[in-house]
């Protein structure tokens, strides 16, 4: 009789002891870095408008994370992911992050993978488009898939590699997007010929280099923005690439 009194006087301090320690254990539960990858620079899109985006800040083992806000308020910008953290939460659940900034480095924080989703708005997709095109007829009016004039050209382009529909003509392309200098001119902007801006003529691809893509008399050619016979008079940026 004893021996089963101080048994059950054991078991019973046992239940406690454990029911005392479990607070403990769940108090001190914290957001912990499993891992953390330099990824190569890639451009996404949003896909999760209401998807939050992170700051990570704090020790390996003692991580804190504040929430900034929806994707939502930024509309639908191109994102560059740089980096992927796998992160085990203080819920013990683990969840998978990336880095993204905004073209401009304004915006950049955390948010989990599924948020967003690789995106075909690059210039390599674009210029591999626009490439494609190399050597096929000028018919003034015509907007591909097989003939092009100028700004039937971009507006095929622009289509068909980014999801993004210009307006028919090379004014209306050029008043309808933010204005580019030449100085900070980058790849896949659109730069415009005329007398002026307010009568333009023709449309090109900017490529990088001093150089474009676009459809002229001769057809589909790569060629110098900056030669005696065309006078190039503003850029636009129907797409940020970041390039």
């Amino acid at each position: 009789m004893r021996q089963r009194l101080i048994a059950l006087i054991v078991t019973i301090l046992g239940l406690a002891i454990g029911l005392w320690q479990a607070p403990n254990v769940d108090a001190q539960a914290t957001n912990r870095i499993i891992k953390t990858t330099t990824v190569t620079r890639s451009a996404y899109l949003t896909k999760n408008p209401q998807g939050g985006l992170y700051n990570m800040s704090g020790a390996t083992n003692n991580l804190k994370i504040k929430n900034l806000g929806t994707l939502r308020r930024y509309g639908n910008p191109t994102w560059f992911v740089t980096q992927q953290r796998q992160v085990r939460l203080a819920n013990r659940t683990t969840a998978n992050y990336y880095f993204i900034t905004s073209a401009n480095n304004r915006v950049r924080g955390w948010v989990k993978t599924g948020s967003v989703k690789k995106s075909t708005r690059s210039f390599t997709n674009l210029y591999n488009v626009a490439k494609s095109k190399l050597g096929h007829r000028y018919v003034y009016g015509a907007v591909g898939p097989n003939t092009f004039d100028c700004s039937g050209y971009t507006k095929y382009v622009f289509q068909q590699a980014a999801q993004k529909t210009l307006p028919r003509i090379a004014q209306a392309q050029y008043r309808q997007y933010p204005k580019i200098s030449k100085q900070r001119a980058q790849k896949g902007d659109l730069v415009f010929f005329g007398n002026n801006t307010g009568s333009i003529s023709h449309v090109g691809i900017y490529v990088g280099g001093g150089k474009m893509i676009d459809a002229q008399n001769n057809g589909v050619k790569n060629e110098k923005v900056y030669v005696p016979w065309w006078h190039a008079v503003g850029y636009s940026r129907p797409v940020n690439f970041g390039a």
